[in-house]
């Protein structure tokens, strides 16, 4: 990935911060068949390895967990917020006219080899810990137990379990930090005045890292 130093995001704890907020990883394998790229959630284990380790699964029907070179990375990409940025919000546009749109994003993309599991147990524990964490909000939580046990076997049977052992992973939160203070003012104001929820959490960050 293109990194410019001002954009780029090495902490560790930021990269596993916005992969357990925007689990739907995107997995990208090269096969026999080319390459192949399915939208997927993950798990992570931050502890498993010294980079984190992602868990998942594939229903049984879709051909990328056969038609993968197990010797060869993976790509998995996690899309945080991002937002289009009008040039009418940069103060330097009142001064010359000399700028033009551009898109803010915050991105993690992960690498590694990847196994597949085919084990219920496994399974299950990996659709519990992601189930888990995405109902805890709700009110009334529904829990993997909550469905029958022969439907559950049932439904295990139709998935296979992917792994990948992270063994190397580069952030990119690229939030207008190339802009002057004055211009960077001007795209969290505007963000603001968007009202949609993506805008104001961009805006928090044009801020924060503009700081």
């Amino acid at each position: 990935m293109y990194q410019p130093p001002h954009f780029r995001e090495d902490r560790l704890e930021v990269q596993h911060a916005l992969i357990r907020a925007h689990p739907l990883g995107l997995l990208v394998t090269n096969g026999r068949s080319g390459l192949f790229a399915n939208p997927i959630p993950f798990a992570l284990d931050p502890t498993a390895s010294s980079l984190g380790t992602l868990r998942a699964h594939l229903s049984r029907a879709n051909p990328q967990w056969k038609d993968f070179d197990p010797k060869q990375e993976v790509l998995v990409v996690f899309q945080g917020v991002e937002t289009y940025i009008t040039p009418s919000w940069y103060e330097t546009k009142r001064e010359h006219g000399k700028v033009v749109p551009t898109w803010n994003y915050a991105i993690v993309q992960a690498y590694g080899r990847m196994k597949t599991v085919d084990d219920p147990a496994w399974l299950l524990q990996q659709i519990t810990a992601i189930t888990d964490v995405r109902e805890a909000s709700r009110a009334e939580p529904w829990s993997v137990n909550d469905a029958p046990s022969d439907y559950l076997a049932g439904q295990l049977k139709g998935i296979v379990g992917i792994e990948v052992e992270i063994t190397r992973i580069e952030g990119k939160w690229k939030v207008s930090q190339n802009r002057s203070e004055a211009d960077r003012r001007g795209v969290a104001e505007g963000l603001r005045v968007a009202g949609d929820e993506a805008a104001h959490r961009m805006a928090e960050l044009v801020d924060k890292r503009g700081a």
